[in-house]
């Protein structure tokens, strides 16, 4: 991954479930992001090697707003073909890369993630990469839950992960 210039430009998004602020590199890839209306609790999130040395205020990213926008009113697939620039260790960014494969209204478990990541035992390393995603919504970690129906965490909170879940059901899309 190349490192961003020491600038990234950054917007907040009125949603249902509270103000949802991106951070994008220069190259327009998603460094960060999360329903919060500062950028505080998002630099720490990006990967020291990615993490811009200042930080523009924008009303709008252009496609990346429109994104979560269309996301958060009904169209689901979005934010599928949103660039994502993260860095970790070779599994999480492979699970990172999995998680934007497991579609909208189909979630799976800790065990199921850790399989389809292509190491079955790594359950620990699953939600790993769920809690060190720095780029949520983009990387729908959200779609993770436990054995038996337990939602696990989420850093922006359950009542978050719960109103995406069920937004995300087959039988709440809009249109259908």
């Amino acid at each position: 991954m190349t490192p961003t210039s020491g600038t990234a430009t950054f917007a907040t998004t009125d949603t249902p479930i509270g103000p949802f602020t991106t951070i994008v590199d220069d190259h327009g890839s998603v460094l960060a992001s999360g329903w919060t209306a500062t950028i505080d609790d998002l630099t720490p999130l990006i990967h020291k090697t990615l993490r811009p040395t200042a930080f523009t205020g924008v009303k709008n990213l252009g496609s990346v707003s429109d994104a979560v926008d269309a996301y958060h009113r009904g169209d689901l697939g979005a934010i599928d073909d949103v660039p994502v620039a993260q860095q970790s260790g070779e599994f999480l960014v492979h699970a990172w890369k999995i998680l934007r494969e497991v579609p909208a209204g189909e979630p799976v478990t800790y065990s199921e993630f850790a399989a389809l990541a292509g190491r079955p035992a790594a359950i620990r390393g699953a939600a790993s990469a769920c809690a060190r995603n720095a780029a949520a919504l983009f990387v729908p970690c959200h779609r993770v839950f436990r054995i038996g129906g337990a939602l696990g965490g989420f850093r922006w909170g359950l009542p978050a992960k719960t109103w995406l879940l069920a937004h995300e059901e087959p039988t709440s899309r809009r249109g259908d």
